[in-house]
């Protein structure tokens, strides 16, 4: 087997084939993407690696990374080329003894942070926000189980939709909440319910990542290649874990653990789909014993085969498909423009004064704006 494609016509579709019947391509934009990423040389993937910095030392204490952490003149001066907003959402949750509980955010923060460091060079250096969720809201399953803070569905909602209504009002019109725990259902309500309780011109992604290009946690006969499907805590996450921060991870306690199923063995998938089975697996639960009982070392599958250099082909299509969602983003609706006909049943009048820089003459606040539809609290 190789890693060559095949193209193939399927009722006037183009589509690019492997030798593995889970992975194929759609002749898209990210389809195309994903299939030079998948067809790429070692050499080629750690070229790509390097133009987003990757690996690299956190930036969440680093001046001029995120909006927070930068001079308000400069972070206004940026967003006026790019008002795409990266909202990295991660979780405190027990990984096993050997990864850090903050495993999540740091994962997510870190690939946020090659993106714009790329984009930087491009001259279109995309917005990052502070992670607005470190305590995510978790699946019943991980349940009392130390180490894993939850938090209620509501609070997480809650959280995301007045964090996406201040940096709206700040001028940002276009967010990737770019996701990296299994609380996914939380995160969309959270987008749904913003549209329909503002009904304000903008353009919001939830973006699972690790599923976003679930095509490469798919086991190949490959020497770079995972050797089991993506769960949690196993062979994947502690491979990124390893190649991101691996002064975060301690693998001489690492440990291997397997789940206990207890009903509908195949009915459910893992955790980016990569059998597409019936269910997801966030659309059920009595299945499986819960995480306490059932995987109390606080891993699913084999952490022990997480080396890091397993996870460099998924970090590196990861960071290319985020920066090619900020490109068309942006062709489409540059910075300061957003959906406004068609998309809003506020008329462009009433929405025009927030389109102005903020503060300057004629601008409107969104605390300004009468109020809408019959989400008005």
């Amino acid at each position: 087997m190789s890693r060559k494609t095949y193209k193939k016509e399927i009722m006037g579709e183009t589509w690019w084939m492997t030798d593995y019947p889970r992975i194929q391509f759609e002749n898209t934009s990210s389809g195309l993407l994903k299939k030079r990423i998948w067809e790429a040389s070692v050499e080629e993937i750690d070229k790509i690696l390097e133009d987003y910095g990757l690996p690299a030392e956190s930036e969440l204490g680093k001046g001029g990374t995120y909006i927070q952490n930068t001079p308000r003149h400069i972070a206004m001066e940026k967003r006026r080329k790019n008002d795409v907003v990266l909202i990295p959402i991660g979780t405190t949750e027990n990984h096993g003894i050997h990864n850090p509980s903050g495993l999540d955010t740091y994962m997510v923060t870190q690939i946020c942070e090659g993106v714009r460091r790329k984009t930087a060079k491009m001259g279109i250096e995309v917005a990052l926000a502070l992670p607005p969720i470190n305590y995510g809201g978790h699946p019943y399953h991980h349940v009392a189980m130390p180490g894993t803070y939850m938090v209620t569905e509501e609070v997480v909602r809650e959280t995301l939709i007045y964090t996406m209504l201040g940096l709206w009002d700040d001028g940002y019109r276009k967010f990737i909440l770019v996701n990296n725990h299994g609380h996914k259902w939380m995160l969309e309500s959270a987008v749904q319910e913003f549209f329909k309780r503002y009904q304000l011109p903008a353009i919001v992604s939830e973006l699972e990542w690790h599923r976003a290009i679930r095509e490469f946690w798919v086991p190949i006969d490959e020497p770079d290649s995972l050797t089991t499907h993506f769960v949690h805590a196993d062979e994947a996450e502690t491979a990124v874990a390893n190649f991101l921060f691996p002064d975060m991870v301690d693998m001489s306690v690492c440990v291997d653990a397997q789940p206990k199923n207890l009903a509908l063995a195949g009915h459910y998938d893992t955790s980016v789909d990569s059998y597409a089975r019936p269910h997801t697996w966030s659309e059920g639960e009595g299945h499986n014993v819960i995480e306490r009982y059932g995987t109390p070392e606080g891993v699913v599958g084999y952490p022990s085969r997480g080396d890091a250099f397993k996870a460099k082909r998924p970090i590196a299509a990861i960071c290319e498909y985020i920066t090619l969602m900020i490109q068309e983003m942006l062709e489409k609706y540059p910075a300061g423009t957003a959906p406004v006909e068609g998309f809003t049943t506020r008329p462009a009048e009433e929405v025009a004064g927030c389109f102005k820089e903020p503060l300057s003459e004629g601008w409107v606040s969104v605390h300004e704006l009468p109020k809408r539809g019959i989400f008005t609290r």
